[in-house]
């Protein structure tokens, strides 16, 4: 049986899917974006997973934060491109108090410690083996992205590589933490 949130949140994805009445934001070059604001604001599903240095995170401790969740696999091309703009982004968004969790689904540890020698970050790299999150987060493609307002709501989403680090992007996350 598929839960209410499920369904709410699967019902804003098709909204992110496609760009409905939520207003595509401009890059500073004029390309849009397509960083959706959902008109419902879903409270985000769990996540509580380890990282790769093996601190555990879990969501719900964020509440009060703002926090984007990066769903990603390291044969995902579309991500590979995306993870240096996450990273550029990761530096300006974490000194406002930001966090980012990036969930690697379905990769096995090796595979992601392999691919993060090629494509170094510094935020948490977290990662989902048995791909547990894909349902309760509908996750559809790769990557998907979720930005959550503090009280842990789901107000921002993205499917498909992103530029994070153009300055409209930031910009629209960091409103969310003042």
């Amino acid at each position: 049986m598929v839960s209410g949130r499920a369904v709410r949140l699967g019902c804003a994805l098709l909204l992110i899917l496609l760009s409905g009445p939520g207003a595509p934001l401009m890059a500073a070059d004029g390309r849009e974006t397509l960083l959706i604001e959902l008109p419902e604001k879903p409270l985000a599903p769990a996540l509580a997973l380890d990282d790769l240095g093996g601190k555990h995170h879990d969501l719900a401790a964020y509440r009060g934060r703002v926090v984007v969740v990066n769903f990603w696999a390291t044969w995902c091309t579309p991500c590979r491109k995306e993870i240096p703009a996450l990273e550029r982004a990761w530096q300006t968004l974490a000194p406002a108090g930001v966090v980012l969790l990036a969930v690697s689904l379905g990769d096995r540890r090796e595979g992601v410690d392999r691919f993060l020698m090629r494509y170094p970050v510094s935020f948490p790299v977290l990662v989902d083996e048995d791909i547990a999150l894909k349902e309760p987060w509908q996750v559809q493609g790769m990557p998907t992205t979720y930005v959550l307002d503090r009280a842990g709501r789901i107000h921002f989403g993205a499917i498909g590589e992103r530029r994070w680090d153009d300055p409209a992007i930031v910009a629209r996350i960091l409103s969310l933490a003042k």
